[in-house]
């Protein structure tokens, strides 16, 4: 079935940006009426959004024009999207709840067809990407006794849910996080999931979701709002994970690891020293594993060694961001609001 909207241009409104003495940056931000957790970044001047109230929306201008737009499912559905995915032929959009709903466009989101469907009333899906053009996945929590792990071998026309028998089984009460599209991470044929919840575990697979094994934190668990909440990897070996306490954002306790083995161990970082609570984590590309972002709701943060320290350069909320190639700028997200950061120096040497 295939879903059709017209597209308006809209020119959000921009505020002026800011810049401070431990980082030098500027921040533009634009108005939208929807909250936003999923983005995908094109390219410098290209960034596909997805949001509540069925909203979706991409500028190519850099964010001097948008085009705007929703999808409606039936009268009955409230769409709310916290997943986003690009390829260079699709976008891909995934709904957060039951029904879940993926839909594909292959024409800017002119036309929208549905690919995927699960009704079963625990179906609660948390975020999806791609390795490349053919290859994708999203996770979501638990039906069964195991997480929610789709995937798709055709460019995404066709998504095949993985049994129980081929996962780790999930803990009684262990889930994940819909709050920024970044429970997964990928690089090379490998993938990485996290969860939180009663347990706060890192889920792998090296073979782009064909099998998998679980391995534990020393993230914060045990409460329905703790664990962890983003995961990113530089390359196979090196990756962060962060997350923390919800109900208790100024934590910063047992909410922030690294590895160096891939994902096996975990060891925490700036234990007990800020940040607290984040709901997304980003390498900078080009500086060495370096530089991190961090961002959540109380603001943004940046480490400029491999997360040793962190210094927090705004008290501005946003609840994702996703860096450029360039490692130059970056584009976040939170409620009511895209933001484009960029930054000229202070940037560790390639």
């Amino acid at each position: 079935m295939i879903y059709i909207r017209f597209l308006t241009i809209i020119t959000l409104i921009q505020v002026t940006g800011t810049s401070q003495s431990i980082f030098d940056y500027d921040l533009i931000k634009y108005q939208v009426n929807c909250s936003i957790r999923a983005i995908e970044v094109i390219d410098e001047n290209a960034v596909w959004f997805a949001g509540s109230n069925g909203m979706f929306g991409y500028t190519e201008s850099g964010g001097s024009k948008w085009i705007i737009d929703s999808i409606s499912h039936n009268s009955k559905t409230k769409l709310e999207f916290r997943s986003i995915a690009v390829t260079s032929k699709a976008v891909f959009i995934l709904s957060v709840g039951s029904p879940t709903l993926l839909f594909k466009t292959v024409d800017k989101g002119a036309n929208w067809q549905l690919v995927y469907k699960e009704s079963h009333p625990k179906a609660f899906y948390n975020a999806m990407t791609f390795w490349d053009d053919q290859y994708g996945i999203a996770m979501g929590d638990p039906t069964d006794r195991c997480l929610s792990i789709i995937l798709s071998k055709d460019g995404g026309d066709t998504w095949k849910k993985l049994s129980c028998k081929d996962l780790p089984p999930a803990a009684e009460g262990e889930a994940a996080f819909a709050a920024s599209n970044s429970n997964i991470a990928l690089y090379g044929n490998d993938a990485w999931i996290v969860t939180g919840g009663t347990r706060a575990r890192v889920f792998h697979s090296p073979d782009r979701g064909n099998s998998w094994e679980a391995y534990d934190t020393p993230i914060i668990e045990g409460g329905a709002m703790t664990g962890i909440f983003s995961v990113d990897f530089y390359d196979e070996n090196n990756g962060i994970i962060i997350g923390g306490d919800w109900d208790n954002k100024e934590s910063n306790s047992k909410n922030k690891a690294i590895t160096s083995d891939g994902g096996k161990t975990w060891q925490l970082i700036n234990d007990g020293s800020d940040p607290g609570y984040r709901s997304c984590v980003q390498y900078v590309p080009g500086t060495n594993g370096n530089m991190i972002f961090a961002v959540g709701i109380p603001g943004i943060s940046i480490s400029k060694n491999v997360g040793t320290t962190w210094q927090k350069v705004s008290e501005e909320s946003y609840y994702t961001i996703r860096v450029n190639r360039s490692g130059r700028s970056a584009w976040l997200a939170g409620k009511g609001l895209i933001a484009k950061i960029t930054w000229n120096n202070n940037v560790p040497p390639r």
